[in-house]
């Protein structure tokens, strides 16, 4: 088996769970479009950069699904390391919380 990209423990949190849900890329490394596809249900992905090892990975078009739900736990971070977006932009859908070595 491939040694793992990182440590970190990627996280999928759901706007449907208070608690995030423990996954990892099926080769051990780092995610491929395909699987997070499946994960996040959607069709197109967008990362959105926290910080200098974390990402977002989010629907790039879950704001244009009906109904879209707000993730509460992904919007928290994404305040938290991106102040600017309080009161401006919200995090909608099911993400995956990743070390930026988890997607490539």
């Amino acid at each position: 088996m491939p040694k793992p990209a990182t440590s970190y423990q990627a996280q999928l949190l759901d706007p449907h769970s208070a608690q995030p849900q423990p996954v990892s890329p099926r080769n051990g490394r780092s995610f491929k479009l395909a699987e997070l596809y499946q994960l996040l249900d959607c069709r197109t992905v967008d990362v959105v950069r926290l910080s200098s090892e974390l990402i977002l990975i989010i629907d790039d078009e879950g704001k244009f699904r009906n109904p879209c739900y707000l993730n509460v736990l992904a919007t928290h971070f994404y305040h938290q390391h991106i102040p600017e977006a309080r009161g401006v932009d919200v995090v909608v859908g099911r993400v995956i919380l990743c070390h930026d070595k988890q997607f490539r």
